[in-house]
């Protein structure tokens, strides 16, 4: 068996099928069919098994897929050494963000990596929570976001924290509840919501405010884009949960805490074991959280405050 063989199973595991795996390493689902084959040739007992049309991992091939996760770990330090770099960190290294976090990180942390040394490339990905796990397998860094009451990132992938950001209600100028510092979910039930799209974890909070206060939620709009959330704030078309620290304010919105109910997000950067070991995303990861701190100390602070500039 060869490291290309061991990445393409590992790979199957954490995409799910075989066409996943082809779009994930850039290469065609027969040449993904094929190195399996010969892995399997090797192996003396199956390492994956139909379920329906879809080829799954057996509990053995499980097992090798993490031999794999150690093997390409030790072959990326390896290349380190011989390259040489670990005293001088470069070379490319990608980041996805989801649209919050790349609005607030991107530009500064494009800023502190000029094109020698260390290079960036950025994209954005919105996804479902338990989407950015796989994204691993196309960027060097995803930095995801996960509410607490939620699942934890899965063992197969590094977590390298980056801050704990509190989710507010955002409610236009002139709301009758902005006369208080604080919310509590029975004072909110009674209002309508703009929130995310069901496969994201933002409208579990909801059932969380309707079990506290004992009536169903209004949900009016569904939308994922916190910019256009915001606006829609602002018109006056319902509340909604907004982050404190990485979303710009548009005039005419107020945030104010709920002071019974828990809402935070972590905001995490998710990185392969064999990708953690490389010094160039080590240090993308201390300016990340070079950047995450800055936000939070900053003018961006502002929970209670009536707009922001």
């Amino acid at each position: 068996m060869d490291e290309r063989q061991l990445e393409i199973l590992r790979e199957l595991g954490e995409q799910g099928s075989v066409q996943a795996v082809a779009d994930a390493l850039a290469i065609t689902p027969s040449a993904v069919s094929q190195q399996l084959k010969l892995l399997q040739r090797e192996a003396s007992v199956p390492l994956t098994r139909r379920v329906g049309r879809v080829l799954r991992l057996t509990q053995e091939g499980e097992r090798l897929a993490e031999a794999a996760v150690d093997v390409q770990a030790a072959m990326s330090r390896a290349r380190e050494i011989a390259r040489g770099l670990a005293a001088f960190p470069s070379g490319t290294v990608s980041v996805c963000a989801f649209n919050s976090a790349a609005l607030a990180l991107f530009a500064p942390l494009a800023s502190r990596f000029p094109a020698d040394g260390v290079r960036v490339t950025l994209s954005d990905e919105d996804v479902a929570q338990g989407d950015f796990p796989p994204l691993t397998s196309r960027y060097d860094i995803v930095i995801a976001h996960r509410l607490q009451h939620t699942p934890a990132w899965p063992d197969r992938v590094a977590v390298e924290p980056l801050l704990r950001e509190q989710l507010d209600v955002a409610l236009p100028v002139g709301h009758p509840l902005t006369n208080r510092g604080t919310l509590r979910a029975k004072d909110v039930a009674r209002q309508a919501w703009i929130t995310t799209h069901r496969e994201f974890p933002i409208g579990a909070t909801l059932d969380t405010i309707a079990a506290a206060s004992g009536r169903p939620i209004e949900i009016r709009h569904r939308v994922n884009e916190f910019t256009i959330v915001a606006e829609l704030v602002r018109a006056g078309q319902g509340l909604a949960f907004l982050p404190r620290w990485t979303q710009p304010r548009p005039e005419g919105v107020v945030l104010r805490p709920l002071a019974d109910l828990s809402v935070s997000r972590d905001v995490d950067a998710l990185i392969r074991p064999e990708n953690a070991t490389r010094p160039a995303v080590s240090l993308v990861v201390a300016e990340l959280r070079a950047i995450a701190a800055a936000l939070i100390n900053g003018p961006r602070e502002r929970p209670l405050g009536g707009s922001a500039p």
